[in-house]
């Protein structure tokens, strides 16, 4: 069939009513392509819109929190060269080098300088010899042999009783746990053998080369099963420290310090920035102190607490305070507009900076803390307790928390579960205005 003879089409050698030619459902399937082109270009066109006159409202990519240059880079604040070799860090900068790099390849450097440069590291978990169900432990098999990079069993208890036992001989043991969500058959022996075991012992013996890495938080369709942030649960675990890192860079200096730090350590890395979160990563060793939380935005109004993910959600909700979008701008007064937000990425959940957050605090007068696990029990809970304490003569409204809800992450509805550019938005404002 020639196109011109498609059913609707105008025959041959005769006007038709229409100067633009719309085939039926039935007309030739090319001509129905180049229509629904015409169509879509049309309504590209007409969707244009002006740039809003604050900017686009930042996102993890785009994040003025990410270090996209060598220079910045190289100066990420509390960052320590392993091999230092000059007092001044300016002229302790030159020849070093940065690769672009994502979060799960920052994590895989870190790996491979650490087996790299202890002969006595593992790194052992499930499916971890062919790389990882996120591609952190890509190749390191084949680099470093077999016998120091293996898969286990699917055993999370299993997991962290082998490395408790590898630590507690002097090995540095780095384990897996696939999903965060899947570390509670490992609660008994993480709590009660790991975290206990120097203080059993009277500091004879103790297991501080353990570190447990585990995927994080959510990813937007992970369910009850495969978005859970389960931090606060190992809170009350003394003997134990939590890190959540936020970036590639933070990542990498994070990991490489939790490995060495004489305590067991559980790394939790927010699986949703695997990808997302991409910055140029120095290339040598070198490690970010854990316990040290850091301020990303200085204010003097209210101070915002958050780690991992939502830290950029929260970066979002202050760039709608200070340029509401048009739905948003009678919801934002405009008194508000110019306040200074003061953010803070704790980065260590335990033990968390207290000083730091109280130091802000007592500036600003307000806080909000903000996290994607649940409200009861959560880290929240108790920064904010101990706030409270500590600033209560300072404070000018109480201590405001956004968190998850009190139930499992539901699949369908997970968007709404996690605290969201609005939410803490509307929490700044409610606590500002109080």
């Amino acid at each position: 069939m020639r196109p011109h003879d498609a059913p609707g089409s105008c025959p041959p050698n005769r006007s038709c009513s229409s100067t633009m030619f719309i085939p039926r459902k039935s007309a030739h399937p090319m001509l129905r392509s180049l229509a629904r082109i015409s169509q879509r270009s049309g309504r590209r066109w007409q969707s244009t819109e002006a740039h809003p006159a604050g900017g686009h409202l930042p996102s993890i990519a785009t994040s003025t929190f990410l270090r996209p240059t060598r220079d910045v880079a190289l100066r990420t604040q509390g960052l320590k060269w392993v091999d230092q070799t000059d007092s001044d860090p300016a002229r302790d900068m030159v020849g070093r080098e940065t690769r672009k790099m994502n979060m799960y390849q920052a994590v895989r450097d870190a790996l491979s300088i650490a087996l790299s440069k202890d002969e006595t590291a593992v790194v052992f978990g499930e499916d971890v010899a062919f790389g990882g169900v996120f591609r952190c432990t890509m190749g390191l098999a084949e680099e470093f042999g077999r016998e120091r990079v293996f898969n286990t069993p699917l055993t999370e208890q299993g997991i962290a009783g082998f490395g408790i036992g590898l630590a507690s001989m002097g090995h540095t043991a780095i384990a897996e746990i696939q999903f965060a969500d899947y570390i509670f058959p490992a609660f008994d022996q993480i709590v009660n053998e790991a975290a206990k075991f120097r203080f059993r012992s009277s500091g004879n013996f103790n297991v501080g080369k353990l570190t447990i890495r585990c995927p994080s938080m959510a990813v937007g369709h992970g369910g009850h099963y495969h978005s859970q942030s389960p931090e606060g649960f190992f809170m009350g675990a003394a003997g134990l420290k939590i890190v959540i890192p936020r970036s590639p860079i933070q990542a990498k200096g994070l990991l490489l310090a939790s490995i060495r730090d004489p305590n067991p350590v559980i790394f939790m890395e927010p699986k949703v920035l695997y990808r997302s979160s991409v910055e140029q990563v120095p290339m040598d060793d070198y490690e970010i102190p854990l316990g040290k939380a850091e301020t990303l935005i200085r204010g003097n109004d209210l101070t915002v607490v958050s780690w991992g993910t939502p830290v950029y959600h929260c970066e979002t909700a202050l760039k709608m305070l200070s340029h509401p979008p048009p739905a948003l701008a009678p919801n934002v007064p405009a008194s508000l507009r110019s306040a200074k937000i003061e953010l803070i990425d704790l980065r260590t959940i335990m033990p968390w900076d207290v000083h730091h957050i109280v130091e802000s605090v007592n500036r600003t007068g307000r806080l909000v803390v903000v996290h994607e696990a649940g409200r009861t029990g959560g880290a929240g809970a108790e920064i904010g307790a101990e706030i409270q304490k500590r600033c209560f003569l300072k404070l000018n409204a109480p201590v405001k928390l956004v968190t998850g809800w009190d139930t499992p992450v539901p699949m369908q509805y997970e968007k709404f579960y996690m605290p969201d550019p609005i939410r803490i938005l509307d929490a700044v404002i409610d606590t500002l205005t109080y």
